[in-house]
């Protein structure tokens, strides 16, 4: 009963690995594009899947202990933390580790080097605009891939003006 609970090698071990694995996976999947989960293809899916067995024994060495599981979690979370305020403090941390929106569609006209540049195909971009009840580009003002992989959508017509702050 006490081997579930006693560590193979030290705690710090566990942190450190926890690190390195977390900001490596993060650099990877920064460089695969910005789908959000929803949009992900089954290829896609399946790299996500595949990533997070292959790195579990980098993080934990073989070691099996609820201990172990705890402090990587523990240390998953904190990172995780740590980032989401990064972000939020600094612009600049934001744009390197969340990119840029990128505009996929202007006045009903679809910018196909940046569909190009995201990996998305015309037919992906049009069943995104269906989903949000857009059957024709000429009603699209602007459609945004947002840097979490939301698509943002703008109809013609619609107030594209920025509010005044009161004042």
């Amino acid at each position: 009963m006490s081997s579930l609970w006693q560590l193979s090698f030290p705690y710090w071990l566990f942190i450190v690995r926890a690190v390195v694995v977390y900001v490596a996976v993060l650099v990877l999947l920064r460089l695969g594009g910005k789908r959000q989960i929803g949009q992900m293809g089954s290829g896609e899916f399946v790299a996500i899947l595949l990533i997070s067995n292959a790195v579990q024994n980098a993080m934990n060495g073989g070691d099996n202990s609820v201990s172990g599981g705890l402090i990587l979690a523990s240390v998953i979370i904190a990172l995780s933390i740590g980032v989401a305020y990064l972000t939020f403090r600094s612009k600049r941390a934001e744009y390197l580790i969340q990119g840029v929106p990128t505009l996929l569609v202007h006045n009903g006209n679809i910018i196909k080097k940046n569909l190009d540049k995201e990996l998305l195909s015309v037919h992906e971009l049009k069943a995104i605009l269906r989903r949000q009840g857009i059957h024709d580009l000429s009603e699209v003002h602007a459609a945004i891939l947002e840097s979490n992989g939301f698509v943002s959508v703008t109809k013609m017509g619609e107030n594209h003006s920025v509010p005044a702050s009161p004042g």
